[in-house]
C-alpha cells in the first residue's frame, strides 16, 4: 500500500503560526503522516519562477509510489495552477485548491503569477481529483470571478462567509480540511 503524503502549499505573505495550514501540518505530522511545508522565498513579494523551482525541488522530495495530496492557500493555488500548465505527468492523487485569488485582478505584490493559466486539462493530467473551496466573501475573489474557476471542470463548494479563509476570518484551527485531507468525502465545511 502506497504512504499518504501531503505537501501544503502556502500563499502571499506565508501563513504563519496561526494559519489552518500551519495547524494542519502540525496536527497531520502529529498522526504521522510525512509532511512537507516548505515556505518559499520573499513571500511577501514573490517571483513566479522562483517559487516553481522552489516547488519543483519540494515535488522532488515526495516518494514516486506515495499517495500525494496537495493543498494550497491563495496565491500557492495559482502557483499550482503554474506549475500544472509545465507538466506532463501525474504528480498528486488529490489536490484542495483553497481560496484562489481572482485571476482576473493582478495582485501587484505578486504580479509575475498573471495571467493564470486556467485550463482543465492542466490539471486533470496533474492529479487524479481536483476540488476548489471558495468563500462567497473572499475579498480577494468576488464571487463572480469564482465562476472563473468553475469552468474549469472540477468540483468547487463555496463556503458561505468564510472571507478568504485564513485566520482573519476565522480559519485557524480548522477540522474539516483535516477530514477532507484525509478522505475521499467531501465533508459538511465549516
Amino acid at each position: 500500500m502506497n504512504q499518504q503524503q501531503f505537501l501544503i502549499i502556502h500563499g502571499l505573505g506565508g501563513s504563519g503560526h496561526d494559519h489552518w495550514q500551519t495547524w494542519l501540518a502540525d496536527t497531520l505530522t502529529n498522526k504521522n503522516y510525512q509532511v512537507s511545508y516548505p515556505t518559499f522565498s520573499k513571500f511577501d513579494s514573490p517571483n513566479l519562477n522562483v517559487w516553481l523551482e522552489e516547488l519543483h525541488l519540494a515535488i522532488q522530495t515526495v516518494p514516486a509510489d506515495s499517495e500525494l495530496t496537495v493543498i494550497t492557500h491563495s496565491l500557492g493555488c495559482l502557483l499550482w495552477l503554474h506549475y500544472a500548465a509545465t507538466q506532463d505527468k501525474k504528480l498528486a492523487k488529490r489536490v484542495i485548491l483553497v481560496a484562489p485569488p481572482s485571476p482576473a485582478i493582478t495582485l501587484t505584490e505578486a504580479e509575475t503569477f498573471f495571467p493564470v493559466p486556467l485550463n482543465s486539462n492542466h490539471l486533470s493530467r496533474t492529479a487524479d481529483e481536483i476540488l476548489f473551496l471558495h468563500s462567497n466573501n473572499d475579498p480577494y475573489c468576488n464571487i463572480e470571478d469564482t465562476k472563473i474557476y468553475l469552468n474549469l471542470d472540477h468540483p468547487s463548494v463555496v463556503i458561505p462567509n468564510a472571507g478568504h479563509i485564513n485566520p482573519a476570518s476565522g480559519y485557524g484551527k480548522w477540522p474539516s480540511i483535516l477530514d477532507l485531507s484525509l478522505t475521499n468525502k467531501i465533508p459538511i465545511l465549516n
